[in-house]
């Protein structure tokens, strides 16, 4: 900054004032909104956009720009008008907040070009910001990422993963600061205002920490360029505020979360503030901080187009657990594209993201038993351009539930894998088992959910993943299975291949990974009986070709059933019957329907209905024949 201290801070005081402002201005107009959490965080929103960090607010997206991440986006009000303040866009859009015509909604999505990813969802934006500081080191940018995070979501354990990682990490580029109001929605928070039991938990975490009065402008500007200077480790700033900082009837009050002031308390509101301004000399550099915004400096990189990737090389009938093809497959892209990245959380050796990891270190980011941080940080580095895998097993996905919500809410590219799925994997018990992880990623309506059934198919769309626009979801299995593809074939997002078919078919039989194979094998046993069955590999759960399904019904006398290593809810089944559904088609479907137990692979899938044997036993039954007829 060009000005002094002494100019600096009162000219920061009045921004922060004009943000308390514009925030209980918008939520008053919107009639919702979280005003009083606004105004506690307004001095240190003030400095670090001001006085702070290097940006070009017309230009938000330059890769060397200092990136800011509001955790806490319940307070988006005060986010949006620090950046109208700094000239991203008009300050008369701000009484749009909350307008379904706006993009400045009620928690911030990167619907706004200088929101990375949504949050609101608390606890998961320290998460990203370990994946927004990780890019900067992938990219060689010195560019610094500042997290401003509430007192209340410190009760998250999320937080507590992102604080192991970035310690670990060593990053030293990265600046968190706790906003410690003392008050949550419904009661006082967990430590309220002892600051020092926040500093005793950052320190044991191996951050360096640093305890200030969160409206003392020289505090905040002293502890900013403390945590400039820390090498070695990030730093947390913990600074004790007040809720409704400004507002006397609200200040420190409970009861005013969530809460946007009447017309009444409204004016009653501004006319304290207004009194706050402290005089300034109406012209100089003092008067309006946003032309003293230091800018990024330019680097020049050079654009490295990612090279051709490798194709597969397998022989038709050799047997490669797809969890395998995976590993190569990633390894494969990352020689490719510099962009691929590979998160792991200590699977690495089972997942084979090991493979990457031998190949290219660099970009092999280890978050050990924390599937959180994992996706999370997966978000933050796919929102600054990196193509990011993050792979574990698929139940331990769900652990990340709300992160890979957020992430599609954020329609940012990370691409996840998950490994042993399925009652297929034996003996390891149901604690292992995926068996909602199709579910839970088919809810996402701009998710891309692929389940390979051989290697071929897997390193194929692993590479269709990783340059799908949005996040994708590839479910991989723990059996070897038969390559049943040539290495030339091609796939598509949204496509399906249909492996037997003839005039004669009496029914269709739809599989995806372990049950294609199972499917096969009903197939050969019903031909020596005399009956056709067409079958088909659904590799794209999501979305679905809903035209080829239509048409197969049809040719098979409307007769479709679908067997998955899956519960019945919102896997194959629904997907299939999701896209015949308006044809006027129902569908059998044969999933895993009760909790399964340890066991041999082949007695599991017996045993719970989705076997060759059942798929046989359907198909009799569908087509009008008892089960076990002569022909």
């Amino acid at each position: 900054m060009s000005l002094d201290r002494s100019s600096l801070i009162p000219a920061l005081k009045n921004v922060a004032t004009r943000l308390r402002i514009e925030s209980i201005k918008s939520t008053s107009e919107a009639g919702s909104g979280h005003p009083t959490s606004c105004c506690s965080a307004a001095d240190l929103m003030a400095a670090v956009f001001f006085a702070e960090m290097r940006f070009d607010p017309r230009n938000p997206g330059n890769p060397d720009s200092d990136r800011f991440v509001l955790s806490k986006g319940h307070a988006a009000p005060i986010l949006y008008a620090a950046w109208a303040e700094a000239g991203a866009f008009d300050h008369a859009e701000l009484l749009k907040l909350r307008q379904i015509g706006s993009d400045l909604e009620g928690h911030p999505t990167p619907r706004l070009p200088f929101v990375d990813v949504a949050t609101g969802s608390l606890g998961q934006g320290a998460c990203a910001a370990v994946g927004i500081a990780l890019n900067a080191r992938r990219i060689a940018s010195d560019y610094r990422t500042y997290v401003l995070m509430g007192d209340g979501e410190s009760a998250e354990g999320s937080v507590w993963e992102a604080a192991n990682v970035a310690s670990v990490e060593g990053l030293d580029n990265l600046c968190g600061i706790t906003d410690v109001n003392a008050l949550g929605q419904s009661r006082a928070t967990m430590w309220r205002h002892d600051l020092d039991e926040f500093a005793r938990r950052w320190r044991a975490f191996g951050w360096h920490a640093v305890v200030i009065d969160g409206h003392d402008m020289a505090a905040i500007l002293d502890a900013l360029d403390e945590a400039r200077r820390m090498k070695g480790r990030p730093t947390m700033i913990l600074a004790r505020t007040v809720k409704g900082k400004g507002v006397s009837f609200a200040e420190g009050k409970d009861g005013w979360h969530g809460k946007a002031l009447s017309k009444a308390e409204l004016a009653r509101a501004l006319a304290e503030l207004e009194k706050q301004f402290v005089p300034l000399a109406a012209r100089g550099p003092a008067a309006n901080l946003a032309h003293q915004i230091a800018k990024p400096a330019s680097v020049p990189r050079a654009v490295v187009a990612p090279q051709p990737v490798a194709p597969p090389s397998y022989t038709i009938g050799e047997e490669v657990a797809t969890r395998e093809a995976y590993g190569t497959a990633i390894a494969k892209l990352g020689q490719a594209d510099a962009r691929v990245v590979a998160l792991d959380a200590d699977v690495k050796n089972s997942t084979f993201s090991d493979k990457f990891e031998k190949a290219l270190p660099d970009r092999f980011y280890q978050n050990f038993i924390a599937e959180q941080v994992m996706i999370g940080a997966a978000m933050g580095l796919a929102a600054r351009g990196a193509i990011p895998f993050p792979s574990t097993f698929a139940c331990f996905l769900t652990r990340a539930a709300d992160f890979i919500r957020m992430a599609a809410i954020s329609q940012v590219g990370i691409k996840m894998a998950g490994s042993h799925a399925g009652v297929s994997i034996g003996e390891d018990g149901p604690s292992q088992m995926a068996l909602e992880d199709l579910a839970m990623c088919r809810a996402q309506p701009n998710m891309a959910v692929l389940y390979p059934c051989d290697a071929v198919s897997a390193e194929r769309l692993v590479a269709l993943a990783a340059y799908h626009p949005g996040p994708a979801y590839i479910r991989t299995s723990r059996p070897k299975t038969p390559v049943i593809y040539a290495n030339n074939e091609s796939f598509t997002i949204g496509g399906l291949k249909v492996l037997r078919e003839s005039g004669a078919d009496v029914a269709t039989v739809v599989g995806a990974g372990v049950t294609v194979f199972e499917a096969l094998k009903a197939y050969e046993a019903l031909k020596a009986s005399g009956m056709t069955i067409r079958v088909i590999d659904l590799y794209s759960v999501a979305p679905v070709d809903k035209k080829a399904l239509v048409a197969a019904a049809r040719a098979t006398g409307g007769h479709l059933i679908t067997v998955e290593d899956h519960y019945r809810a919102g896997g194959v089944g629904d997907a299939v019957a999701d896209a015949v559904a308006e044809a006027g088609f129902t569908v059998r479907r044969l999933a895993v329907q009760e909790i399964p137990r340890s066991g041999k692979p082949a007695e599991l899938l017996d045993r719970y209905g989705i076997s060759a044997r059942h798929i046989v036993e359907a198909v009799r039954a569908v087509a009008g024949r008892a089960v076990g007829a002569s022909h």
